[in-house]
């Protein structure tokens, strides 16, 4: 049955797209070439890693949505958004071989006045010197005559989904009308859609975005180990600084994200690379201090994780395997060599493993972290009760600042 939209690429950005058209009533088939995958979908089984619920997929199914591994699909479709994954490959550039791989597939299949969308995070110029090429020799056609190709950088935007408000979209065309045709579509996910000057604008704009989180974090990450030594409250620094309509970043024990920096060149970028990269370390030596100052050492001490995902009440995903939970897996890591007995609990992980060997998980929460000598919060998920887990652990270092005031150690 023809449907108005592909979706290639069944990863968070995807899943978060197909989830948009269908709540406008966009006619959206998701295409995998993985018949299981498509048959979990379709039974309702959102796939794992995902930021989808069982229910938000049984909605979406209600509406229409469906899932194939029939490349038949995508020939009978108005629009094709390309959300392939992107993880950081050698050097940490950007791995372009799911996009080629979902370009071949929908090069076989593409048909005059179709609208192709690459919203995955790719650098500037690959829309234009890597995903052209594959979708005109594949089907013959040409972009921007017979059919229209544009880039728009993927705004799953929860906080804004959650306020009830569509975040707006920017698009850049490989020329005016394909600008216009993407305007058109994007028109009826959004109120706001805007025109970046062309394809590489578009893609520029995701480096920024992602660079200037990265940047932020860093420099309130910089602050946190300085005003430690200093003896200042870094929390209160920031209550007062967001009197003046500051909104700064809050600290963490490291990079959520992977920052984009092209050969290195932006130098700002690769120094909160280094200085966010610090960030795991630098938890292992307050929370070994921290244990020290109450007479316990860090050898033989029980250690409980609260939070191991990158983000909270977000799965990591699962495109990236050796990245999941990154900070949390590299303190763990650390906190083993120091010979730390370490546990976790996360709301989202029912098991854990760091170097190969899986993490006891913590099931009775409460319990766990008064038997624990230091509970470090890594990752402030929704569920978690911090008053009251402040009350019954320990010792507890907060690396988040999310616990109430007084209630525990702040990083």
């Amino acid at each position: 049955m023809p449907a108005d939209l592909a979706v290639l690429g069944l990863g968070r950005p995807g899943l978060a797209a197909a989830r948009a058209a269908t709540a406008a009533s966009i006619d959206t088939v998701a295409f995998t070439p993985d018949p299981a995958a498509a048959s979990a979908l379709n039974g309702g089984r959102p796939p794992s890693g995902s930021s989808l619920s069982a229910a938000d997929l049984r909605r979406m199914l209600a509406a229409g949505f469906r899932a194939s591994s029939d490349p038949a699909v995508l020939g009978r479709v108005r629009t094709a958004l390309i959300c392939a994954p992107t993880p950081p490959g050698p050097g940490r550039a950007p791995e372009l071989g799911a996009v080629r791989e979902a370009a071949t597939a929908l090069a076989d299949r593409l048909r005059p006045r179709t609208l192709v969308v690459l919203e995955s995070a790719v650098p500037p110029g690959t829309t234009e010197e890597v995903l052209r090429p594959l979708l005109e020799r594949g089907s013959g056609l040409r972009a921007g005559r017979d059919f229209a190709l544009a880039h728009a950088p993927a705004r799953p935007a929860p906080a804004e989904r959650a306020a009830g408000r569509a975040a707006a979209r920017v698009i850049g065309g490989l020329s005016s009308a394909c600008t216009e045709a993407a305007a058109a579509f994007y028109g009826r996910l959004t109120d706001r859609v805007v025109r970046a000057r062309g394809l590489a604008e578009a893609e520029a704009v995701t480096m920024l975005e992602t660079n200037a989180r990265h940047v932020a974090a860093a420099l309130v990450n910089e602050m946190a180990v300085l005003c430690h030594e200093l003896g200042v409250d870094l929390w209160d620094v920031l209550r007062c600084a967001e009197s003046r309509g500051l909104s700064p970043a809050r600290p963490g024990p490291g990079a959520e994200e992977e920052p984009v920096s092209p050969g290195g060149r932006l130098r700002l970028v690769e120094a909160a690379r280094e200085i966010n990269a610090r960030m795991p370390r630098y938890v292992t030596m307050r929370a070994a201090r921290l244990l020290n100052e109450h007479g316990k050492s860090a050898r033989g001490a029980g250690i409980l994780l609260l939070g191991v995902t990158s983000e909270p009440d977000l799965p990591d995903l699962p495109d990236l395997p050796g990245d999941q939970g990154a900070p949390a897996r590299e303190i763990a890591s650390r906190l083993l060599a120091l010979g730390a007995r370490v546990s976790f609990h996360d709301p989202l992980l029912p098991g854990w493993r760091v170097s190969g060997r899986p993490v006891p998980r913590a099931d009775a929460l409460h319990e766990a972290a008064a038997e624990a000598d230091l509970t470090l919060l890594l990752t402030a998920h929704g569920t978690y009760d911090l008053q009251g887990l402040a009350a019954k652990a320990q010792l507890l270092l907060d690396c988040r600042g999310a616990t109430p005031a007084g209630a525990a150690h702040r990083l």
